[in-house]
Formats: C-alpha cells, sequence, structure tokens
C-alpha cells in the first residue's frame, strides 16, 4: 500500500480509503448495502492487514448510523487510524439542520463525534456548496474547531472549481484554516473532474480523494454491451449517482477494461481502480463493498501497477471532448501552458 501526501498538508495517506456508506443501510442508503456492526469490522480487519489508514463516512449515511458502526469497529484499535467524515445536508426537520453555517457545522461535528466515540475527526469535510451562507462564516466555523481540537483537518467535497478558489482566497484573506482537499467523483465513465477541479488540485496544491471510482459499480464488467444487467448492483436499485449520458461509450469502456484485465490476469475492476489511481493529483481512491469478496478484490487493485500503454488504452477510449475555452487553448496556447493546464491539454496537444 502507498501513502501519499494529503495536499500541501504534512498529512500522509493510504492510496486507498474505505469508504462507509454501506454500513447500516437506513433509510434511501438501504440501496447501497447493508452491512452490520460484524461485517463492519470484518471489513475493517481486512483493509487494516491491506496497509489502509482512512476510513470515511458522513453524518448523512444512514443517518447517522454509519458513523455509529464506524465508531464502535474502530474501538480500542490503533491510534494512527485516520477518520474522516463530513457535514451539510438535512440531519433533522429544524431550520437550522442542513447547511454550512456556524451553528450547523459545529452542531454536526460535536453530533458526528458523538456518534464515533472520538474527541476529534481528522478529516472534516464540508459535503456541497451552500451559496446562501457566507464563506467566511463557514471557515470560521472550521477555524473554531481546529483551535478547540476538534478536528485535524478540513476539505471540501462536490464544490465547482470556483467555489473552491473563492474558499481558498477567504482563508487566505481571513488567515482562516483552508481546505487541504477536496473529495469528488471520477471514473473512466465520467472524467469532467479534468476540465477545471483536478488542473486546481494541482496548482493549489489541494489533495483528491476520489469517491466511486468504478462508477457505482458500472465498470465492474458485469455490465457488457448486448448481454442482461447483472444483479445485484446499484443502477438497478434505481441509484442515480452517477448518471450515464452515453450508454455506448460506458460499453466501449467496459470492453477495453475486460480485455485489459484478461491480458493481466486481474478483474476489471481492478483495472478501473489503478487507473484512477494513477492519475495526476490523484491521492486516495474511497472504495467500498457489499461483500468481503469484492473487498478484497478492490484491495489488490492497490497492487496493480498499469503500463504507459494501458493507461493509453484507457485515456483514448473515455477522453471527453475538449470544451471552449480548452480547444482554443489547446491551437493557440500550447507554448505557455502549466502542469496543471496539461493534465487535461497535453494529451490533445502531443496528438497533433
Amino acid at each position: 500500500m502507498q501513502y501519499r501526501q494529503l495536499g500541501r498538508s504534512g498529512l500522509r495517506v493510504s492510496a486507498f480509503t474505505l469508504g462507509t456508506m454501506t454500513f447500516g443501510g437506513k433509510g434511501a442508503f438501504a440501496k447501497t448495502g447493508n452491512t452490520d456492526l460484524a461485517g463492519a469490522m470484518r471489513q475493517i480487519d481486512m483493509c487494516i492487514a491491506a496497509g489502509v489508514n482512512m476510513f470515511d463516512t458522513a453524518d448523512i449515511y444512514s443517518t447517522g448510523l454509519s458513523e455509529e458502526i464506524l465508531g464502535q469497529a474502530l474501538k480500542g484499535r490503533s491510534g494512527e487510524i485516520l477518520v474522516g467524515t463530513k457535514a451539510r445536508f438535512h440531519m433533522g426537520s429544524g431550520a437550522n439542520d442542513a447547511g454550512l453555517s456556524r451553528y450547523h457545522i459545529v452542531a454536526a461535528a460535536e453530533a458526528s463525534l458523538r456518534r464515533l466515540g472520538r474527541d476529534h475527526i481528522d478529516l472534516y469535510y464540508l459535503h456541497e456548496w451552500d451559496g446562501q451562507t457566507p464563506l467566511d462564516e463557514t471557515l470560521e466555523a472550521l477555524d473554531t474547531l481546529t483551535r478547540a481540537g476538534k478536528i485535524r483537518y478540513a476539505g471540501v467535497s462536490n464544490f465547482s472549481a470556483w467555489h473552491i478558489m473563492k474558499a481558498l482566497g477567504t482563508a487566505e484573506r481571513n488567515r482562516l484554516i483552508a481546505p487541504v482537499a477536496q473529495q469528488i467523483y471520477y471514473s473512466l465513465q465520467a472524467r469532467e473532474v479534468e476540465y477545471e477541479l483536478l488542473p486546481l488540485a494541482v496548482d493549489q496544491g489541494l489533495g483528491v480523494q476520489v469517491w466511486s471510482p468504478m462508477a457505482g459499480g458500472l465498470l465492474s464488467g458485469k455490465h457488457r454491451r448486448g448481454q442482461a444487467e447483472a444483479q445485484g448492483t446499484r443502477q438497478l436499485a434505481q441509484w442515480n449517482e452517477p448518471p450515464v449520458y452515453d450508454v455506448e461509450k460506458l460499453y466501449d469502456v467496459v470492453e477495453e477494461l475486460v480485455a485489459i484485465g484478461q491480458e493481466r490476469g486481474v478483474s476489471a475492476a481492478q483495472v478501473a481502480l489503478a487507473w484512477v489511481a494513477q492519475r495526476p493529483a490523484v491521492t486516495s481512491l474511497v472504495i467500498g463493498a457489499r461483500t468481503e469478496a469484492q473487498l478484497a478484490d478492490n484491495l489488490a487493485a492497490a497492487e496493480l501497477a498499469l503500463s504507459s500503454e494501458d493507461m493509453a488504452r484507457l485515456d483514448r477510449v473515455s477522453a471527453p471532448p475538449l470544451l471552449y475555452p480548452y480547444w482554443h487553448q489547446a491551437s493557440t496556447a500550447a507554448d505557455r501552458l502549466s502542469p496543471a493546464d496539461l493534465l487535461l491539454l497535453g494529451p490533445s496537444i502531443r496528438k497533433d
């Protein structure tokens, strides 16, 4: 297992993180899985044996039950284990039971600490943008929690690039805690983050944790052109994350994953995970599984190193189109591009 620096912070996290959305299986999250305490403990044992040191949850997952199960399962384990959680979404029916206000963030963090049975949160994410709360208020709340020793690092999740830059600028101007990482959706099925979010991470030194790197199971190799959909996947349970806009392109990607997997003697899922893990700026992949067999297969991808040709094959079949102004930059600005620019534009320029 590799350990990678989380952005410009001094924290080192494992290249794979165990995501616990399946823990609890309450309400809408029953669609993702319903891992109980005994199952959670077995998954955590497997992850620790593989070298995983980061575990990810959120208060909204099964309305707090995921945090409770994770906290119980980690009780008495090594103090070197890192825990990340998140806040933003509705946790009650009150007018202030959601959002990124000082009121909600402080209350949410304290509630998460109680459920987790811990005295601090290692990485606390703002789970989604709140355009109605001033950013200085949000960051002051995170700063207060940091100074109180209740959180160690802060991050953002599902923010736009301009949201993140506004947060970084506000933090610098007011000398407040700044986000050190972003948690984003990224997979061979959808590479939109390459337009701005990954270049931003390179330019600003943000760590990147990737959620759903197998596109909710769509890249496992079970969904192939001309075959009936396999049972037991999120998509069949009407889970709408991630949306699929081009089914034929998805099938093309899966066929390439299966082909490379057969050549390498590994599963298509491992190839999909290894591709994301080897992409620029990516720090850690958040993986989760309904079964221990799936988890074991996913963890094995941490040891898989794809060749440059493997990466290029997958890049060609999944590359996003260059939107404006990127196609214009590729054709007219190639002589003065930064490493952040080249993350997206490099393949097009080299092709020309």
